[in-house]
């Protein structure tokens, strides 16, 4: 899928007349419809497509409570996974997408995702071996971590969705509404992960899972995401949910084990490692 990365430069975030976020640029090729606005109506999935149009674009991606969803529905949209309680623990939430081009909706390794995916499901009822707590040391992430935080970032992703790579972006990140954890080794952070939250929705995405490749038969994934879990419950937030790469058995068995539930498969998604990848959404209610 290397042919839809045109621009090494991270997607821009940007707010509507009608209140709308969206990130959208040529890194992922799409527009993300991240939070509809209190202004939005009927045209919101129109201005969208003449947007992608003007760009280029060859996905539109887009996150709705599922009232909303009739409008996408009707304007050609197609439901790609749903999240039960993703608002406030009582509304569903819908991820539909819109596809300019033909390429872009066809999974050449659609065979190999089921397989992984059926994986993590079997994976289920596999028990958790506590942590070696004479080895790591699991904490939130402060301020003056950041330049290693950026540096473990570099390392295990040669591109991101966002900007994780720039310590500018995690500190104005961690000061409004990200809470990081890492894993310490020897007075060293080896493995990082984030809780992204929305308050007002009380859901919390948890995401940006990197590991050090000396560390990558731990399992520090599945205890920061328990430690993030028992974190998130402390803040209010009732439902969390990841978008992880399909392709990945190792972040979808994580996610499976501890109790998540499949969603379902965003198709040709998210420019991660340097190509367009399919990326499977699995959600938990924590209250």
């Amino acid at each position: 899928m290397n042919s839809f990365v045109k621009n090494s430069l991270p997607d821009r975030i940007e707010k509507l007349p009608c209140g709308s976020v969206i990130q959208h640029g040529p890194y992922n090729e799409r527009i993300y419809l991240l939070k509809v606005g209190g202004d939005a109506t009927g045209l919101l999935p129109f201005v969208l497509v003449a947007m992608a149009k003007g760009y280029g674009y060859s996905k539109i991606f887009v996150k709705v409570p599922t009232g909303f969803s009739k409008k996408f529905s009707r304007a050609g949209y197609v439901e790609e996974a749903s999240i039960p309680g993703l608002y406030n623990g009582s509304n569903t939430g819908t991820f539909m997408g819109y596809y300019l081009k033909e390429q872009r909706a066809s999974e050449r390794e659609a065979a190999t995702l089921d397989a992984i995916l059926h994986l993590a499901i079997s994976r289920s009822e596999s028990p958790v071996t506590p942590l070696d707590a004479k080895r790591f040391i699991i904490r939130s992430c402060t301020e003056s971590d950041i330049d290693q935080m950026a540096a473990i970032y570099r390392t295990v992703f040669p591109t991101y969705p966002f900007p994780i790579h720039d310590p500018a972006y995690l500190l104005d990140t961690m000061r409004s509404h990200v809470a990081y954890f890492g894993v310490e080794s020897d007075g060293k952070l080896v493995a990082l992960s984030s809780a992204e939250m929305d308050k007002s929705a009380q859901n919390v995405e948890m995401t940006d899972f990197a590991t050090l490749l000396q560390w990558q038969r731990s399992s520090l994934s599945l205890h920061l995401l328990a430690r993030m879990e028992k974190e998130m419950k402390q803040e209010g937030i009732k439902t969390a949910y990841t978008i992880a790469r399909a392709m990945s058995p190792g972040i979808n068995v994580t996610f499976s084990r501890l109790g998540y539930a499949y969603g379902g498969r965003l198709k040709n998604n998210t420019n991660i490692s340097a190509q367009i990848e399919s990326m499977n959404v699995w959600y938990k209610k924590l209250s």
